[in-house]
């Protein structure tokens, strides 16, 4: 790999961390009564999945969204780490189309993993089977969300060729 391109995922990696920071935390997040709450951000964990290699857009969806939680919730950062990035190993970048067959595939797999996931984290904190199903639910209506924002976002960067011109180095 040339040292220009290097640059360029690790730039991009942190244009995207940077982003889903933000969204994570700010932008349309809307508490839940279950604790937790519904955001946007996977939506752009689920892209940079879908643009970057997987070791970049691991470290973009578990960075940005660490942050997001350090800012919001901090309880939840160490769960958050792993399982954002772990939400990105079904998707592919290679792929000439970002809404290919194994990314919609991917946004349902993610869409139950990490719901599966902050279930277990729950009960690991509260000490409570119990506490599963209520963070489970809550943490579903935000993955379908973002599924949906995410194929109208794929959408429109397959439409622009935005994946071939946004990796050009």
């Amino acid at each position: 790999m040339r040292e220009n391109e290097k640059l360029h995922q690790l730039v991009m990696a942190a244009i995207f961390a940077a982003a889903i920071a933000v969204t994570t935390a700010y932008i349309l997040h809307i508490p839940l009564p279950t604790g937790g709450y519904v955001h946007l951000g996977d939506a752009l964990i689920y892209l940079a999945a879908c643009l970057l290699p997987a070791p970049w857009a691991m470290a973009a969806g578990a960075v940005g969204a660490g942050l997001a939680d350090l800012l919001t919730a901090p309880m939840w950062v160490l769960p958050t780490l792993i399982v954002k990035a772990l939400v990105c190993l079904p998707f592919t970048s290679k792929s000439q189309r970002v809404l290919c067959g194994r990314n919609i595939a991917a946004i349902f797999i993610s869409g139950l993993l990490s719901p599966a996931l902050y279930g277990v984290a729950n009960v690991i904190f509260t000490g409570t089977a119990a506490a599963f199903l209520p963070q489970f639910l809550g943490t579903l209506v935000q993955a379908v969300g973002s599924g949906l924002v995410f194929a109208v976002l794929a959408y429109g960067v397959d439409r622009v060729g935005l994946k071939k011109r946004m990796l050009a180095v």
